[in-house]
């Protein structure tokens, strides 16, 4: 009888719990839980930035992020003291941090990131201190191992580890992967460890994809330290060199003047942080040149037995166009010799036969006027005067540089078409990219390639613009590389800032060796108060070029350079 006393009891406070009070007592139980439940983020592994070789150009390292329970931080004020110099955040910042507060979706807060990428050391310090409510974990920190070598391109992450600048923003998505929660029941007060049995679900975090570039690391070494040591003989401002696989259209290396330290990125300003060969936009001067001969040799108007009559000057629109190579009226100039006096009135003479259509038609498959989209965030698209803009000056200023707005990049790509045997292929950084999951490798989709000139066609404007570097009294004689034919042009223009011209020089050189067969097109420019491509540029084009030709085992030219026929 007792026996069925005491079910009858508890079977009657069932029905009252489940029946009666049910829905209020239901939500008691659920706000004492969810005040019960901690949330921690499980961050997820960034993927690196590799160069084509698989050398690391930017990882992520061990490190801790240092949090606090708000609940049971006992005083504030006096952990945020001690924390902040180990910390390098702000004693304000800290102490609303640790405050108690609610989460959006209601309860207490239970975690606080503090910071993130603490150096090992450090972490250990704070744990020492033994702060009621502060902890450790285990997490990452972006390290950059050359730091500053390729770090225009590479660029950086904030401290939450999201790309802000360079590769690491533009690919940003793939890189970070996916963040991970842990979620468990947890004690009151001096208990508040996770309950076992509890409440808990964990969310594992999805690593990030690593990027393999197409850049060489050692050459892209090289090619840095030789454009800073000759930038900062000449007082450059800015500059920017790129060297270019003819053959994939690959970017093999890719500098800009100043550098600066990817590690300590906001020592420097945004414009120090730029990347010069993408984003820096000039008019090219005479390096155009190539691309206005060019079309007129491919609509059969000029070939390399022409001759083209010049003078000491032409007035075109009210403005004078000059040349720094100046010959009498009447002179009859073969067209390696317009290339390597840089002769503007033969240039525009040669444009006149051609038309202000065809070669806008001809700037747009040498691919100016449009981003190359070669993989690099805030790439400038440059731009070129439409016919119906043309003024009466622009017949003289279009046709030799002038009045076209190009960045480095899109100029070096044109010239790989020269160097291509006249077909385009679009530059490219990415190489491959590879699964933070299971190591997949996928190699980058294929660069967009079309034809701008016959191959004759090419070959022979190549051979012609090795008059640029060899001839005597040529404007590219710098730009020579000992064992080997190069084929180039020098150019000098001005940088366009807030859509205006400025008063210094772009100073350019872009060529291609070995000329008979090329296998990389280099490209250098850099803003200085005076000087001209074949001064300011030459010379480290030479030690870049010649750097990339012995990299690559490239063997010396074994044809000797063209003779040309010269008109004295």
């Amino acid at each position: 009888m007792l026996a069925l006393a005491l079910f009858v009891m508890i079977g009657v406070r069932l029905v009252v719990l489940q029946v009666m009070d049910s829905p209020a007592a239901a939500q008691s139980l659920l706000e004492q839980r969810k005040n019960r439940l901690t949330e921690v983020v499980l961050p997820a592994p960034r993927g690196s930035i590799l160069d084509r070789s698989g050398a690391v150009l930017a990882h992520s390292v061990e490190a801790r992020y240092v949090y606090a329970d708000p609940e049971l931080v006992e005083n504030p004020t006096q952990a945020a003291a001690q924390l902040s110099p180990l910390l390098g955040v702000p004693q304000s910042e800290l102490v609303q941090l640790m405050a108690k507060k609610k989460r959006p979706g209601g309860g207490a807060s239970r975690f606080e990131f503090l910071a993130r990428g603490v150096d090992i050391a450090v972490a250990e310090k704070i744990e020492k201190l033994n702060l009621a409510g502060i902890g450790s974990r285990r997490d990452e920190r972006r390290d950059v191992p050359g730091a500053d070598l390729a770090a225009n391109l590479i660029g950086f992450t904030g401290e939450d580890h999201t790309g802000l600048e360079g590769i690491e923003a533009r690919y940003d998505e793939l890189l970070r992967g996916t963040n991970g929660i842990k979620v468990y029941e947890t004690g009151r007060g001096n208990l508040a460890k996770e309950i076992p049995g509890g409440y808990r679900r964990e969310t594992p975090a999805a690593p990030g994809s690593s990027i393999q570039l197409t850049i060489d690391r050692d050459l892209q070494f090289e090619v840095q330290r030789y454009l800073s040591q000759r930038m900062e003989k000449i007082n450059a401002t800015v500059a920017g060199a790129i060297v270019l696989d003819v053959q994939t259209g690959e970017v093999l290396a890719q500098a800009s003047y100043p550098p600066y330290n990817a590690q300590k990125p906001f020592d420097f300003t945004p414009k120090e942080r730029e990347d010069a060969v993408s984003s820096v936009i000039s008019d090219p001067g005479s390096t155009h040149k190539a691309f206005t001969i060019g079309a007129a040799m491919q609509e059969g108007l000029v070939d390399k037995n022409s001759d083209i009559t010049v003078g000491r000057a032409m007035r075109l629109g009210g403005r004078l166009f000059t040349d720094t190579h100046p010959f009498p009226n009447g002179t009859k100039l073969s067209i390696p010799q317009v290339l390597a006096y840089s002769s503007n009135v033969g240039s525009i003479r040669i444009a006149q036969k051609l038309g202000k259509e065809k070669l806008y038609e001809y700037q747009q498959k040498f691919g100016l006027g449009r981003p190359t989209n070669e993989g690099m965030p805030g790439e400038a698209s440059g731009r070129l005067l439409h016919p119906d803009e043309w003024s009466g000056s622009a017949w003289g200023s279009v046709p030799i540089g002038h009045s076209v707005d190009a960045t480095l990049l899109q100029m070096a790509a044109g010239y790989g078409a020269i160097a291509n045997d006249g077909v385009y292929i679009q530059p490219h950084l990415i190489k491959a990219t590879i699964s933070g999951r299971d190591g997949t490798v996928t190699p980058a989709a294929p660069p967009e390639t079309h034809r701008v000139l016959d191959t004759q066609v090419a070959r022979d404007l190549r051979e012609m613009m090795e008059a640029v570097v060899d001839s005597k009294g040529a404007t590219g004689s710098a730009a020579k590389v000992d064992g080997y034919r190069v084929s180039g042009k020098t150019g000098t223009g001005s940088l366009l800032v807030d859509g205006q011209y400025t008063n210094h020089n772009a100073g350019s050189f872009i060529g291609m060796a070995p000329a008979e067969k090329p296998r990389f097109v280099v490209g250098v420019f850099a803003d200085v108060p005076n000087g001209t491509g074949g001064v300011i540029a030459a010379p480290a084009f030479s030690k870049m070029m010649g750097s990339a030709l012995l990299h690559y085992r490239v063997p010396p030219s074994g044809t000797k350079p063209p003779t040309f026929r010269w008109k004295e």
